[in-house]
């Protein structure tokens, strides 16, 4: 394997070629950190002096303040209701209106079986009625 004077030299060119332009990269880089960086310090200026910083920060204050009261105003009515014994009886309440629309459904079944048994026998004693209606009119 022969190395000639014009491969070496290409070599050595190659490498520099790659470092100028990691270094103008790197370089564009930091010009873009700070513009950015700039950026934010004028925008940071900008909410601050106008206010939004203080109010974002009275709103959220204002927000948590209603949050923690209503989770404690829930609270209390809650524990109330328990040691009152609302929220026994309505679950006591609930299971006897539960028992009662069963029965019920029952009831109901069994009384339309019922009137499906009696339905032949019914149909027959009106047409019967009916004859004799119409038989005394003649």
């Amino acid at each position: 394997m022969s190395t000639s004077p014009d491969s070496e030299n290409q070599r050595a060119k190659v490498p520099a070629v790659d470092a100028e332009r990691t270094a103008e990269t790197i370089k564009n880089i930091a010009k873009n950190i700070r513009d950015a960086s700039t950026k934010m310090k004028e925008t940071v200026r900008t909410l601050r002096e106008s206010g939004a910083i203080e109010e974002i920060t009275q709103a959220i204050f204002e927000a948590s303040v209603a949050a923690r009261d209503t989770a404690k105003e829930i609270n209390d009515a809650a524990r109330d209701l328990r040691e009152r014994g609302i929220i026994k009886d309505t679950a006591a309440a609930v299971e006897e209106t539960t028992i009662a629309a069963r029965q019920t459904a029952e009831i109901i079944k069994d009384t339309a079986r019922q009137t499906a048994e009696a339905a032949p026998q019914t149909s027959e004693t009106v047409k019967e009625a009916a004859n004799k209606v119409k038989a005394k009119r003649r």
